[in-house]
């Protein structure tokens, strides 16, 4: 998140303008400024106040293309009640569709309906599946993925009358967010990084108007940064915490309450060498983004690891058009379409993606920048790294852009993928399209080609995806955490009310849909319809078993697929995660 950036001056005015355009509003609607808070009232006065206006359902997109096709909205506010068009089915679809794919089993309520990190582990001779947000963990030994058995369950368990126990996003005090695990063959441990950030559901409502949520993210409960824990069992209650630092640059000794910054974002990116590589805002400078419920714009930084129960900060990576306090960053944001859309989320979701780690010789990383772009950097000299190439694309929001960056093949191809993903409901936003994106010469990376859009089989009652309901569109294709990494030629991603999909990236520079499982959306009697929008929100791999984790709102399905091999049972002979030794 390639585009040519707009060029315009900086007006120095524009926070004039900004105010002129409030009876605007999002979307056309009222917007009443109430903000309180200096820095993002910096922000206000720098932009121009242009939001998208709000699409009209069956007019400005729907099933109006030729052949009665669906056109997406050319730009959508973000929106937490997206209307329907005409032309979608009237209930939630129960059918299940599959190509290439079968089910292997299913396990209910292990999942919460809004998000997982997945995780295994090799450890005592079972295999290990962990599946987590802020408000739950669920493991799972799948030692035999047809028998799962349960081993250890924390927080809410939803059924038809929602979660079992109430969780109060203002009232955080431990968020334990995306973990890594690594083998330390000096310990002859696993050690386990977990990201601790400030919440982005349910803290604060638009920023430019909840003082009170915009006060509770600058004085958050909870820790914005990471915790290094030991583990002597798989269960929490065998873990021994070593480390815990914030990713505040300015007070690195701040306490809890008092940390500026985003904290660490998603799951740390750590192989359990010397270099450790997070998303995180360092400061609340970083606040150059438009996304209206968030206050930082995340970059990337860098950790020595050496010594996990003494991790030592490296260095602090950025694009242009982050920091607030650089007048040259403020020129480059304003320099972008996007500025003033009160929309788009600028900065980083994910750590910097390396196809090998830097103490291994790995020099290049790529970054998902949202808005901003997808960046490459020469991080040879962890100390001092350096940008080398960008690549911009047209705008597309509502939704997510350049979150993830899939390297799974980049070693047999010098191609990675990337992609955002949607945000509101029921299309009311652009699609978003997986890039292959061409890094052979990473000062100048190419879009190569998009992947194909799924598109439902001949069996459904409807011809578009966005007829069924819900949310479509890519979200991630699971990551480096994956057992094995990859496989070559394959490239498996969640895809919301499209469930899994299977591309054959065999050919890089020109992606197919090799296969597919799509799973019923759930009966009242398992979750409440409310939550059905996320469909399928997670995928994780075991490539070295050959078994596919779909993770969907009521549950999570072990997956088995012809373009992955036969499934295997029982521990592989190289553990996971790899021991380094």
């Amino acid at each position: 998140m390639s585009f040519s950036f707009v060029r315009r001056s900086l007006i120095l005015t524009s926070c004039l303008c900004a105010t002129a355009a409030l009876a605007e509003g999002q979307g056309g609607a009222a917007d009443p400024a109430d903000i309180r808070d200096p820095i993002l009232q910096r922000w206000f006065d720098l932009t121009p106040h242009n939001p998208p206006a709000s699409p009209e359902p069956g007019v400005d997109y729907g099933m109006i293309g030729q052949g009665g096709a669906f056109v997406a909205p050319t730009a959508s506010p973000l929106s937490d009640s997206a209307p329907g068009f005409p032309g979608q089915l009237a209930g939630w679809d129960q059918n299940s569709y599959a190509k290439n794919v079968d089910v292997l089993a299913f396990y209910p309520t292990v999942t919460s309906p809004w998000h997982a990190w997945a995780n295994v582990v090799d450890m005592d001779g079972k295999r290990y599946l962990y599946a987590h947000d802020r408000d739950y963990m669920r493991i799972l030994d799948i030692t035999d993925p047809a028998h799962a058995v349960e081993v250890y369950s924390q927080g809410g368990v939803w059924g038809p009358d929602g979660s079992s126990e109430e969780f109060d996003s203002t009232n955080v005090t431990d968020y334990f967010g995306g973990m890594t695990v690594a083998w330390r063959e000096d310990l002859q441990k696993h050690v386990l990084v977990a990201s601790y950030e400030v919440g982005r559901f349910g803290v604060m409502g638009r920023k430019t108007e909840d003082p009170d949520g915009v006060d509770l993210v600058r004085n958050y409960t909870s820790l914005k940064g990471f915790r290094v824990y030991q583990m002597d069992g798989p269960t929490p209650d065998d873990w021994t915490l070593i480390a815990e630092r914030t990713t505040d640059l300015t007070d690195p000794d701040a306490p809890v309450g008092r940390q500026q910054g985003s904290g660490s974002l998603d799951a740390p990116a750590w192989t359990g060498g010397r270099y450790m590589i997070l998303s995180a805002a360092p400061d609340d400078s970083f606040a150059l983004t438009e996304y209206p419920d968030y206050l930082h714009s995340p970059g990337f930084q860098i950790w020595d690891m050496s010594d996990p129960s003494d991790p030592i900060f490296v260095s602090q990576l950025s694009v242009p058009g982050q920091d607030i306090d650089d007048p040259q960053d403020v020129a480059a944001y304003l320099e972008n379409p996007r500025a003033g859309n009160r929309t788009s989320w600028m900065g980083s979701r994910n750590p910097l993606a390396l196809p090998t780690p830097i103490e291994d010789g790995g020099r290049i990383g790529f970054g998902g920048m949202g808005g901003l772009g997808f960046w490459t950097f020469d991080v040879s000299d962890p100390t001092d790294p350096v940008v080398l190439g960008d690549l911009q694309v047209a705008p597309s929001f509502a939704g997510t852009e350049f979150d993830n960056v899939d390297v799974s093949q980049y070693a047999r191809t010098r191609h990675v993928f990337s992609n955002g993903y949607p945000m509101n409901s029921n299309c009311y936003e652009p699609y978003k399209d997986i890039f292959s994106i061409d890094v052979s010469d990473p000062e100048n990376p190419v879009v190569a080609a998009t992947f194909p859009r799924p598109t439902p089989p001949a069996e459904a009652s409807f011809s578009d995806y966005c007829q069924r309901r819900g949310s479509f569109g890519p979200k991630r294709s699971g990551g480096m955490d994956q057992p094995g990494r990859g496989r070559d030629g394959i490239a498996v991603y969640a895809f919301y009310n499209a469930g899994i999909q299977i591309f054959d990236v065999a050919d890089p520079a020109n992606p197919t849909i090799a296969g597919y499982y799509v799973p019923g959306f759930p009966s009242p009697d398992e979750v409440p319809e409310w939550v059905n929008d996320n469909a399928v929100f997670a995928v994780f791999v075991e490539y070295d078993r050959n078994i596919i984790w779909a993770f969907a709102i009521n549950g999570v399905y072990a997956l088995t697929s012809p373009l992955l091999g036969e499934p295997a049972t029982g521990l592989p002979d190289t553990p996971w995660p790899p021991r380094n030794g």
